[in-house]
């Protein structure tokens, strides 16, 4: 009998028209059987957040040979639900988010969208990894990305993750240097907001924000490595235990 090619489960919260999803499709393609499904608009933000108010349904788009692509009208997180469970006649052997258009480094992954769906596929058991650049624009050069997207990929097929850790990939826009396994980067997100350009009031205001590295000379986070050209990749656990505060909790209490 032959043995199935693995079955990649790709989504983004860029939405299914945007290049990085379209590239990462195009990078992964030769791994495996692709199957897609993501925001049918923006979703940038959304975190691990879920549609609980109202239906979610999802549409196909596309099938070729190897790939099927669907957009959904709920969150990322949704759309890995969805698919695993409407849509999908397997579990996946890997789930891979993005290319998300801007970086998910530091404190960033608890906001992302791109993330979410990692993590929602982490929760779930599932091999799971998140590609972003850093560049927002929407015409990115993907194309120094091809070979890492692809390596990391094929070493996590043929070994896996360990159990509740996903990864966080970012890179860096313009000349890689190389890859470096990372901590994520101690910081917070200052001045964040700032009022609205299209009017509406003084009470009205739009996000925005700039993110203080409190350890900028820490050579083992992700935002050094980004900032000095290396690809960030950090192992990421979704178990938020504060093991070593347990006991000392426990004496206090």
């Amino acid at each position: 009998m032959e043995k199935k090619k693995p079955l990649i489960l790709i989504s983004n919260d860029d939405g299914v028209w945007a290049k990085g999803i379209k590239e990462l499709i195009r990078f992964l393609r030769p791994l495996g059987e692709i199957v897609v499904m993501a925001p049918d608009a923006a979703r940038s933000g959304s975190g691990c957040a879920l549609s609980v108010t109202r239906p979610v349904c999802y549409e196909w788009l596309s099938e070729e040979p190897g790939v099927k692509v669907f957009s959904c009208n709920g969150t990322p997180v949704d759309c890995i639900k969805l698919a695993c469970s409407a849509v999908l006649d397997r579990e996946p052997d890997l789930i891979a988010g993005g290319i998300n258009h801007g970086d998910n480094s530091g404190s960033n992954v608890h906001y992302s969208g791109t993330m979410g769906l990692v993590i929602e596929g982490c929760l779930k058991g599932i091999p799971s990894i998140g590609f972003s650049l850093c560049d927002h624009t929407p015409d990115a050069d993907f194309r120094p990305l091809e070979t890492y997207v692809r390596r990391i990929t094929s070493v996590v097929l043929e070994y896996g993750l360990p159990s509740r850790t996903c990864l966080n990939v970012n890179f860096p826009r313009g000349e890689i240097k190389g890859v470096r396994v990372c901590e994520q980067a101690i910081g917070q997100w200052q001045k964040e907001w700032e009022p609205c350009p299209r009017g509406g009031g003084s009470n009205h205001f739009w996000l925005t924000g700039e993110f203080i590295n409190t350890e900028p000379d820490n050579e083992k986070s992700d935002n050094w490595a980004l900032a000095n050209g290396y690809v960030a990749i950090t192992p990421t656990t979704v178990d938020l235990t504060d093991y070593p505060f347990i006991d000392i909790l426990k004496e206090r209490l």
